[in-house]
């Protein structure tokens, strides 16, 4: 409850400064800009390059995690574009559903519930979720804005790969890789430099979620029905499948609940994130993040109960 509480101060203090007019309409935009283009790249270049694959190679682990994640994304997007919808919306649609609040919120739980052994796939779940899902989810928004344009159909291919060249949050991960790999390693100013700019994130881009939500609200709100789908597939639906994959794969007991307990997230900002940076879906993602992150007081701490 104490974390969840701490997910939800940023907001009100975004919302707070907004209210009383100390930022101002463009302060949302700008903030997320700051998010998108320097503090998430310098938080997933210092994540990836201190990662080692001895340390966090658990197969049955990826394996759970990873295809719950990806599940509950795909079948999110498929069900979006059958009512119809955009791809690009239905991307982040699936990511309101699969992206869990796994660097914000996932270390330190995992580590007051199950102890320092969880850390390492918590390590794990995280990569998957800010690395794999999302940049799943930006390759499926690059193909669903290069489409609606003219033009031939040969050229949505290259006009996709120029537009994820040039996005920041692939190529810092990608770059990350590369430390481990050749066997060096980051200079340690360049790391003080990395990890000023990767501590900010997460806060920032909560407070630029109050400011969203604080802004006057014109046209029609978003649909209480599709808020309410989003946050049950997240908080239900992960959940339980991430449980039953990792029943089939007998996963151990520290494993089995790590995985859990990395599904009942709530939705962190990464969802956000996009929504507002590529004016999309943001109305519904914002309202998805607060709900999520609210009710996840109550089912978390009901799960943590539970294996006790």
């Amino acid at each position: 409850m104490f974390l969840t509480l701490m997910v939800v101060l940023p907001v009100f203090a975004g919302w707070l400064m907004r209210r009383c007019d100390v930022l101002g309409d463009g302060a949302t935009a700008e903030l997320n800009r700051y998010v998108v283009y320097l503090a998430l790249p310098a938080l997933l270049f210092d994540v990836i390059s201190h990662t080692h694959a001895a340390e966090i190679w658990q197969p049955g682990f990826i394996a759970v995690f990873g295809l719950s994640s990806l599940i509950v994304f795909s079948a999110t997007v498929a069900f979006r574009l059958s009512r119809p919808m955009p791809l690009t919306d239905a991307a982040i649609d699936g990511l309101n559903a699969a992206y869990a609040n796994t660097g914000f919120m996932g270390f330190p739980l995992a580590l007051v519930a199950l102890g320092p052994a969880a850390l390492a796939p918590t390590t794990i779940a995280a990569i998957m979720t800010v690395c794999v899902v999302f940049a799943v989810a930006i390759v499926l928004i690059e193909i669903g804005l290069q489409g609606q344009g003219q033009g031939r159909r040969a050229e949505l291919v290259p006009k996709v790969a120029r537009s994820l060249v040039r996005n920041p949050l692939l190529i810092a991960p990608a770059l990350g890789a590369l430390v481990p790999l050749s066997g060096a390693s980051v200079p340690a100013p360049a790391e003080t430099f990395l990890k000023l700019l990767g501590g900010s994130a997460a806060t920032c881009a909560l407070v630029a979620l109050g400011l969203f939500l604080a802004r006057p609200r014109t046209g029609d709100a978003p649909p209480a029905a599709a808020t309410a789908l989003l946050v049950g597939l997240k908080l239900v639906v992960h959940p339980l499948l991430a449980y039953g994959l990792a029943r089939a794969f007998g996963l151990p007991p520290l494993l089995l609940h790590t995985a859990v307990l990395m599904a009942a997230l709530p939705t962190g900002t990464g969802p956000f994130m996009l929504a507002e940076f590529y004016r999309r879906e943001a109305a519904v993602t914002s309202n998805v993040v607060l709900v999520s992150t609210v009710v996840s007081i109550l089912t978390v701490s009901g799960y943590l109960a539970a294996i006790r």
